[in-house]
C-alpha cells in the first residue's frame, strides 16, 4: 500500500505506554501501543502534517482536552472491518457500547464475535474508539493493548466528560 520512505514513525510518551504513530503526509495508518521504539535506520525528525496533528491532539485526550480527533486517518481492511470502525464514532466519549449493539447497528444482529475481531484489527487505537466495546453485560473484555488500559482510557474519559 505504502512504501516506507513514505510513511513517518514517530512516538509519544503516554500515562499508560508509549505510543508509536505511523502515517503519510495525508494521514494517519496507525497509533498503537508498544515497549519501545524501533530502530530505524531512516529515522527522520517527523514533520508530517498529520503526525504533528496527531501527536498533538493524542496529547490533548490525554490532558483530557480533547474528546473527538480531527487528523485525517486510514482504515486498512475489509469492508466489514470498515463499517464496525466507523460505527464506533458513534459511541461518545465516556459512554460504552456493547458488540452486540454494534453489530446490530451495522445490520449485521448476529455478528458479535465478527465485531470482535475487527475491533482486535483496529490499528488506529483510541482515536478509533475501540475500547468503548463491552460485553452485553458491561464486562470489560477484548482490549489488543491489555485490559487494563482499556479500563484505564475508560476512567479517563468517565473523569474528563464534562470538562470541555
Amino acid at each position: 500500500m505504502y512504501k516506507e520512505k513514505d510513511i513517518c514513525t514517530d512516538y509519544i510518551d503516554s500515562p499508560i505506554g508509549l505510543i508509536e504513530i505511523k502515517g503519510t503526509k495525508k494521514e494517519i495508518i496507525s497509533v498503537l501501543f508498544t515497549d519501545k521504539k524501533a530502530n530505524i535506520s531512516c529515522y527522520l525528525e517527523c514533520l508530517f502534517e498529520e503526525v504533528e496533528k496527531c501527536k498533538k491532539e493524542l496529547k490533548e485526550y490525554f490532558e483530557g482536552k480533547r474528546h473527538h480527533f480531527t487528523c485525517k486517518i486510514h482504515f486498512d481492511g475489509t469492508d466489514f472491518q470498515k463499517r464496525v470502525w466507523q460505527e464506533l464514532f458513534n459511541i461518545g466519549y465516556g459512554e460504552v457500547a456493547s458488540y452486540k449493539k454494534v453489530a446490530c447497528n451495522i445490520g449485521k444482529d448476529n455478528a458479535c464475535r465478527a465485531v470482535g475481531n475487527a475491533n482486535n484489527k483496529n490499528k488506529l487505537l483510541i482515536i478509533v474508539p475501540c475500547h468503548r466495546v463491552v460485553s452485553t453485560k458491561g464486562e470489560l473484555t477484548g482490549y489488543a493493548a491489555g485490559l487494563w488500559r482499556k479500563k484505564w482510557l475508560l476512567d479517563h474519559e468517565k473523569k474528563h466528560i464534562n470538562v470541555l
